[in-house]
């Protein structure tokens, strides 16, 4: 068993933070990868970005946006439980080398990739610029953490109810009028990484973006992560998950994402009524609610 020793609810709940004691892990992984975790014996298998890597305690930390039966699952696990399985790193790690001026653009809970690819970045010296977007402000996530590794950090939401109101798109396009970057990282929404590398294609501006398609072994050997890059198939686990945002398919990658919409909903609904079951009182509090 991996031990979770720290866990955090942020936005009502909605995103947790775990993290988790995985020594042998913590020990090599580096930004940007990612590891495989089951809940249980026969729980599904949910590949997670590493959002912190801590190797002298021993711990890597993920967050998570609760979207569906497995990360509901994951949320009931507390400090003391934790995940039955846990592979990793995969992936390949972040190539931010050498960079004088960078951009991070992140967008939700790609807030929770982005912030250890900032991290690197400033501790080798780069000046980093970062801009942090969500919906509302409860979703948005890392705001100190994010503001320790940038020299500025522009936060933009679409209520106002936070920052800037508009969209982290905007904000980029005034940067980019002051400033020319050797690097954008963009990640988040795959809407919003597209048109971030609309945006910095006509500069001929190196874009990051991060893909997260549908995975299930993490080793190449499925084949689910199917991406198209350059006009080539690309295998998000061993290739990426970081690629080249001028060359991605997104529009492919859209229709990838939504191959098992349906089955995901029916699947959440069947959790959502085992819930019920399992906790009666719960279920007698909603029906005085309503």
């Amino acid at each position: 068993m991996f031990p979770i020793v720290r866990r955090k609810e942020m936005a009502g709940g909605a995103i947790i933070l775990n993290e988790i004691s995985a020594p042998k892990i913590a020990r090599v992984a580096q930004p940007g990868q990612f590891v495989i975790l089951m809940a249980g014996e026969k729980g599904e298998r949910i590949p997670m970005t590493i959002s912190d890597i801590d190797p002298v305690k021993g711990t890597i930390t993920i967050i998570y946006h609760v979207v569906g039966r497995s990360t509901a699952a994951f949320k009931r696990l507390q400090v003391g439980e934790g995940y039955r399985s846990l592979a990793g790193p995969l992936g390949r790690p972040s190539e931010v080398e050498g960079v004088g001026l960078a951009v991070c653009v992140g967008g939700g809970t790609g807030l929770a990739v982005i912030y250890p690819i900032a991290k690197k970045l400033k501790s080798q010296g780069s000046r980093v610029i970062s801009i942090v977007g969500a919906r509302t402000a409860d979703l948005v996530i890392l705001k100190e953490e994010m503001a320790a590794v940038s020299d500025e950090l522009l936060i933009c939401t679409d209520d106002g109810s936070l920052g800037r109101k508009g969209l982290v798109t905007e904000l980029l396009k005034e940067v980019l009028e002051r400033e020319k970057p050797d690097l954008v990282v963009a990640i988040g929404p795959v809407i919003m990484m597209k048109l971030v590398s609309e945006i910095t294609r006509p500069q001929r501006i190196k874009t990051i973006v991060s893909l997260n398609p549908i995975m299930i072994d993490g080793t190449g050997m499925c084949g689910s992560c199917r991406v198209e890059v350059g006009g080539e198939t690309k295998l998000a686990c061993v290739d990426g998950p970081e690629f080249d945002g001028h060359g991605v398919n997104y529009d492919l990658l859209t229709q990838r994402l939504q191959s098992f919409r349906e089955e995901e909903r029916e699947a959440m609904m069947l959790h959502e009524k085992e819930e019920m079951e399992r906790c009666p009182m719960k279920k007698e509090m909603e029906m005085e609610e309503e």
